[in-house]
Protein backbone atom coordinates (compact mmCIF):
# COMPACT_ATOMS: atom_id res chain seq x y z
CA UNK A 1 0.00 0.00 0.00
CA UNK A 2 1.30 3.80 -0.66
CA UNK A 3 2.13 6.10 2.04
CA UNK A 4 -0.63 8.91 1.39
CA UNK A 5 0.57 11.91 -0.56
CA UNK A 6 -1.34 15.21 -1.83
CA UNK A 7 -2.70 18.27 -0.90
CA UNK A 8 -5.00 19.21 1.97
CA UNK A 9 -6.96 22.46 1.70
CA UNK A 10 -7.55 23.11 5.24
CA UNK A 11 -9.77 25.48 7.74
CA UNK A 12 -7.69 26.30 10.06
CA UNK A 13 -10.21 27.65 13.11
CA UNK A 14 -8.93 30.37 15.60
CA UNK A 15 -6.97 29.93 18.70
CA UNK A 16 -4.96 27.32 17.28
CA UNK A 17 -1.17 27.50 15.56
CA UNK A 18 -1.09 26.16 11.63
CA UNK A 19 1.61 24.01 13.65
CA UNK A 20 -1.30 22.69 15.32
CA UNK A 21 -3.18 22.28 12.19
CA UNK A 22 -0.12 19.89 10.68
CA UNK A 23 0.18 18.25 13.58
CA UNK A 24 -3.64 16.79 13.42
CA UNK A 25 -2.98 16.10 9.95
CA UNK A 26 -0.35 14.09 10.52
CA UNK A 27 -1.73 11.70 13.06
CA UNK A 28 -4.98 11.68 10.61
CA UNK A 29 -2.45 10.41 8.20
CA UNK A 30 -0.01 8.52 10.51
CA UNK A 31 3.05 9.91 8.52
CA UNK A 32 5.17 12.79 9.80
CA UNK A 33 5.85 13.69 6.08
CA UNK A 34 3.39 16.87 6.75
CA UNK A 35 4.21 20.87 6.28
CA UNK A 36 1.96 24.06 5.39
CA UNK A 37 2.53 26.77 2.69
CA UNK A 38 2.23 30.01 5.34
CA UNK A 39 1.28 30.41 8.46
CA UNK A 40 -1.49 31.67 9.92
CA UNK A 41 -1.47 33.59 13.20
CA UNK A 42 -3.01 31.59 15.79
CA UNK A 43 -6.42 34.51 16.24
CA UNK A 44 -6.38 33.84 12.19
CA UNK A 45 -8.80 31.84 10.96
CA UNK A 46 -9.21 30.28 6.88
CA UNK A 47 -7.59 28.32 3.85
CA UNK A 48 -4.32 26.55 4.81
CA UNK A 49 -2.62 24.66 2.63
CA UNK A 50 -0.65 21.27 3.65
CA UNK A 51 1.15 19.22 1.71
CA UNK A 52 1.58 15.10 2.53
CA UNK A 53 4.35 12.64 1.76
CA UNK A 54 5.81 14.45 -1.93
CA UNK A 55 3.62 17.25 -2.04
CA UNK A 56 5.62 18.47 1.07
CA UNK A 57 8.58 19.34 -1.22
CA UNK A 58 5.46 21.25 -3.64
CA UNK A 59 4.84 23.46 -0.93
CA UNK A 60 7.48 26.50 -2.11
CA UNK A 61 5.30 26.56 -5.14
CA UNK A 62 2.29 27.09 -3.24
CA UNK A 63 3.66 29.68 -0.76
CA UNK A 64 3.99 32.49 -2.77
CA UNK A 65 0.85 32.44 -4.31
CA UNK A 66 -1.42 35.63 -3.63
CA UNK A 67 -4.07 35.52 -0.89
CA UNK A 68 -7.20 37.15 0.25
CA UNK A 69 -8.60 38.21 3.57
CA UNK A 70 -11.57 39.71 5.25
CA UNK A 71 -11.34 40.91 9.06
CA UNK A 72 -12.01 43.62 11.13
CA UNK A 73 -10.15 46.63 12.82
CA UNK A 74 -11.09 48.77 15.86
CA UNK A 75 -10.19 52.43 15.34
CA UNK A 76 -9.02 54.64 18.03
CA UNK A 77 -7.19 51.77 20.07
CA UNK A 78 -3.49 50.15 19.16
CA UNK A 79 -1.60 47.44 20.86
CA UNK A 80 2.04 46.42 20.70
CA UNK A 81 1.25 43.13 18.45
CA UNK A 82 -1.26 45.21 15.79
CA UNK A 83 -4.19 42.99 17.30
CA UNK A 84 -7.02 42.02 19.84
CA UNK A 85 -4.01 39.83 21.93
CA UNK A 86 -1.64 42.33 22.18
CA UNK A 87 -1.45 45.38 25.24
CA UNK A 88 -3.11 48.33 25.08
CA UNK A 89 -0.24 50.91 24.01
CA UNK A 90 -2.07 53.89 23.09
CA UNK A 91 -5.83 55.22 23.09
CA UNK A 92 -7.19 58.17 20.83
CA UNK A 93 -10.73 60.16 20.00
CA UNK A 94 -11.64 58.07 16.67
CA UNK A 95 -13.66 60.84 14.38
CA UNK A 96 -13.38 59.52 11.00
CA UNK A 97 -15.45 59.43 8.40
CA UNK A 98 -16.41 56.85 5.65
CA UNK A 99 -14.70 58.60 3.07
CA UNK A 100 -11.49 59.76 5.03
CA UNK A 101 -11.24 55.66 5.58
CA UNK A 102 -11.79 55.10 1.89
CA UNK A 103 -9.60 57.10 0.96
CA UNK A 104 -6.34 55.77 3.47
CA UNK A 105 -7.14 52.17 2.33
CA UNK A 106 -6.79 53.47 -1.43
CA UNK A 107 -3.47 55.38 -0.38
CA UNK A 108 -2.32 51.58 0.58
CA UNK A 109 -2.79 49.60 -2.76
CA UNK A 110 -0.49 48.89 -5.43
CA UNK A 111 3.44 48.68 -4.44
CA UNK A 112 4.07 49.62 -0.99
CA UNK A 113 7.24 49.52 1.69
CA UNK A 114 5.80 47.57 4.97
CA UNK A 115 7.82 47.01 7.42
CA UNK A 116 7.40 43.59 9.34
CA UNK A 117 5.86 43.73 12.52
CA UNK A 118 7.57 43.54 16.18
CA UNK A 119 5.71 40.07 17.12
CA UNK A 120 6.47 38.62 13.73
CA UNK A 121 8.78 35.79 13.23
CA UNK A 122 11.03 37.43 10.64
CA UNK A 123 14.61 37.29 11.44
CA UNK A 124 17.23 40.07 11.86
CA UNK A 125 20.48 38.45 12.77
CA UNK A 126 19.32 35.41 13.02
CA UNK A 127 17.08 36.42 15.67
CA UNK A 128 13.12 36.06 15.70
CA UNK A 129 11.61 39.25 16.01
CA UNK A 130 8.96 38.09 17.99
CA UNK A 131 11.54 36.69 21.32
CA UNK A 132 13.41 40.10 21.12
CA UNK A 133 10.14 42.06 21.63
CA UNK A 134 8.92 39.42 24.30
CA UNK A 135 12.26 40.32 25.98
CA UNK A 136 11.96 43.97 25.83
CA UNK A 137 14.51 44.40 23.14
CA UNK A 138 13.42 47.30 20.30
CA UNK A 139 14.69 45.63 16.58
CA UNK A 140 13.48 46.30 13.33
CA UNK A 141 13.52 44.92 9.97
CA UNK A 142 14.41 46.00 7.28
CA UNK A 143 11.30 47.50 4.67
CA UNK A 144 10.29 44.98 2.22
CA UNK A 145 7.94 45.75 -1.20
CA UNK A 146 4.84 44.39 -1.11
CA UNK A 147 2.01 44.40 -3.13
CA UNK A 148 -1.89 45.23 -2.11
CA UNK A 149 -4.55 44.87 -4.69
CA UNK A 150 -7.37 45.76 -3.36
CA UNK A 151 -7.97 47.13 0.11
CA UNK A 152 -11.97 47.82 0.58
CA UNK A 153 -14.07 48.96 3.21
CA UNK A 154 -17.17 47.04 3.49
CA UNK A 155 -18.82 48.15 6.46
CA UNK A 156 -18.63 51.14 8.66
CA UNK A 157 -19.85 51.21 12.63
CA UNK A 158 -18.50 54.08 14.07
CA UNK A 159 -15.04 53.03 15.28
CA UNK A 160 -15.10 49.09 13.91
CA UNK A 161 -15.37 48.19 10.15
CA UNK A 162 -14.92 45.64 8.17
CA UNK A 163 -12.75 45.14 5.04
CA UNK A 164 -11.39 43.14 2.32
CA UNK A 165 -7.93 42.24 1.29
CA UNK A 166 -6.27 40.88 -1.78
CA UNK A 167 -2.86 40.48 -1.74
CA UNK A 168 0.40 39.07 -2.76
CA UNK A 169 2.13 36.73 0.05
CA UNK A 170 4.44 38.13 2.68
CA UNK A 171 1.65 40.97 3.46
CA UNK A 172 1.37 41.73 6.97
CA UNK A 173 -2.23 42.47 7.33
CA UNK A 174 -2.65 43.80 10.85
CA UNK A 175 0.24 45.85 9.10
CA UNK A 176 -2.16 47.05 7.02
CA UNK A 177 -4.82 48.19 9.69
CA UNK A 178 -2.38 49.76 11.96
CA UNK A 179 -1.50 52.09 8.78
CA UNK A 180 -4.39 52.98 7.99
CA UNK A 181 -5.26 54.06 11.21
CA UNK A 182 -2.18 55.94 11.48
CA UNK A 183 -3.22 57.42 8.06
CA UNK A 184 -6.66 58.97 9.76
CA UNK A 185 -5.27 60.03 12.89
CA UNK A 186 -6.43 57.79 15.45
CA UNK A 187 -4.75 54.39 15.22
CA UNK A 188 -6.16 50.72 14.95
CA UNK A 189 -5.92 47.44 15.51
CA UNK A 190 -7.27 43.98 13.72
CA UNK A 191 -9.52 42.01 16.19
CA UNK A 192 -11.05 39.27 13.52
CA UNK A 193 -8.89 37.73 10.37
CA UNK A 194 -10.03 34.90 8.01
CA UNK A 195 -7.65 33.91 5.27
CA UNK A 196 -10.49 33.33 2.52
CA UNK A 197 -8.33 32.43 -0.38
CA UNK A 198 -4.73 31.23 -1.13
CA UNK A 199 -4.59 31.50 -5.20
CA UNK A 200 -6.96 29.28 -6.75
CA UNK A 201 -7.64 27.62 -3.69
CA UNK A 202 -10.63 29.73 -1.59
CA UNK A 203 -12.87 28.81 1.43
CA UNK A 204 -15.35 26.34 -0.24
CA UNK A 205 -12.93 23.88 -0.92
CA UNK A 206 -11.51 24.28 2.76
CA UNK A 207 -12.15 21.10 5.40
CA UNK A 208 -12.26 21.28 8.72
CA UNK A 209 -9.38 19.25 10.40
CA UNK A 210 -11.64 17.14 11.84
CA UNK A 211 -13.10 16.29 8.82
CA UNK A 212 -10.09 15.80 6.90
CA UNK A 213 -10.47 12.16 5.46
CA UNK A 214 -8.05 12.18 2.65
CA UNK A 215 -5.31 14.29 0.58
CA UNK A 216 -6.13 16.00 -2.80
CA UNK A 217 -3.80 13.96 -5.63
CA UNK A 218 -0.46 15.27 -5.52
CA UNK A 219 -1.14 16.95 -8.90
CA UNK A 220 -3.60 19.58 -7.02
CA UNK A 221 -0.96 21.16 -5.74
CA UNK A 222 0.56 22.03 -9.12
CA UNK A 223 -2.59 22.76 -10.99
CA UNK A 224 -1.51 26.67 -11.06
CA UNK A 225 1.37 26.10 -12.63
CA UNK A 226 1.97 25.71 -16.81
CA UNK A 227 2.18 21.84 -17.28
CA UNK A 228 3.65 20.13 -20.21
CA UNK A 229 2.83 16.14 -21.25
CA UNK A 230 5.33 14.07 -22.67
CA UNK A 231 4.23 11.46 -25.40
CA UNK A 232 6.97 8.45 -25.12
CA UNK A 233 7.57 6.63 -22.30
CA UNK A 234 10.91 6.49 -23.05
CA UNK A 235 11.47 10.68 -22.63
CA UNK A 236 9.71 9.74 -19.08
CA UNK A 237 11.95 7.80 -18.25
CA UNK A 238 15.06 9.59 -18.85
CA UNK A 239 13.25 13.04 -16.68
CA UNK A 240 12.49 10.34 -14.36
CA UNK A 241 16.03 9.70 -13.85
CA UNK A 242 16.99 13.62 -13.96
CA UNK A 243 17.82 13.90 -17.55
CA UNK A 244 17.30 17.25 -19.28
CA UNK A 245 15.10 17.17 -22.51
CA UNK A 246 14.44 19.92 -25.58
CA UNK A 247 13.07 22.65 -23.98
CA UNK A 248 9.24 23.46 -24.09
CA UNK A 249 8.90 26.89 -24.25
CA UNK A 250 6.96 27.71 -21.21
CA UNK A 251 8.38 30.94 -19.31
CA UNK A 252 9.32 29.99 -15.79
CA UNK A 253 8.52 26.71 -14.03
CA UNK A 254 6.40 24.42 -15.11
CA UNK A 255 5.01 20.82 -14.24
CA UNK A 256 6.03 18.04 -16.31
CA UNK A 257 3.87 14.82 -17.25
CA UNK A 258 4.33 11.76 -18.46
CA UNK A 259 2.41 10.20 -21.38
CA UNK A 260 0.29 8.21 -18.50
CA UNK A 261 -0.46 11.97 -16.34
CA UNK A 262 1.59 10.92 -14.01
CA UNK A 263 3.94 13.83 -12.53
CA UNK A 264 7.46 13.93 -12.70
CA UNK A 265 8.73 16.82 -11.22
CA UNK A 266 8.73 20.72 -11.32
CA UNK A 267 11.50 21.92 -14.68
CA UNK A 268 12.52 24.95 -16.53
CA UNK A 269 13.71 25.67 -20.21
CA UNK A 270 17.63 26.78 -19.51
CA UNK A 271 18.33 28.09 -23.27
CA UNK A 272 18.73 25.12 -25.56
CA UNK A 273 17.37 22.61 -22.80
CA UNK A 274 14.72 21.94 -20.14
CA UNK A 275 15.78 20.89 -17.07
CA UNK A 276 14.56 19.57 -13.73
CA UNK A 277 14.25 21.94 -11.09
CA UNK A 278 12.79 19.12 -8.75
CA UNK A 279 12.21 15.73 -9.56
CA UNK A 280 9.76 13.79 -7.65
CA UNK A 281 10.93 10.22 -6.76
CA UNK A 282 7.78 7.48 -6.99
CA UNK A 283 6.51 7.34 -3.80
CA UNK A 284 7.14 4.19 -1.59
CA UNK A 285 4.96 1.61 0.30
Amino acid sequence: MSPPEGLVVAFKPGGITSHDVVDGVRRIFGTKKVGHAGTLDPMAMGVLLLGVGRATRLLRYLSGLDKEYEGTAVLGVETDTLDAQGEVVRRSDAEVTHEQLEAAMRSLTGRIEQVPPAYSAVKVGGRKLYSAARRGEAIEAAPRTVRVEAYELLAFRGTEFDFRVACSSGTYVRSLVADVGRAVGSGAHLTRLIRTRVGPFGLDQAVMPNRIRQPRPIETAVAHLPAFRLEHPDEARAAGNGVCLAPAGIDGPYALFGPDGGLIGIWRDTGAKSCPEMGLAPASA
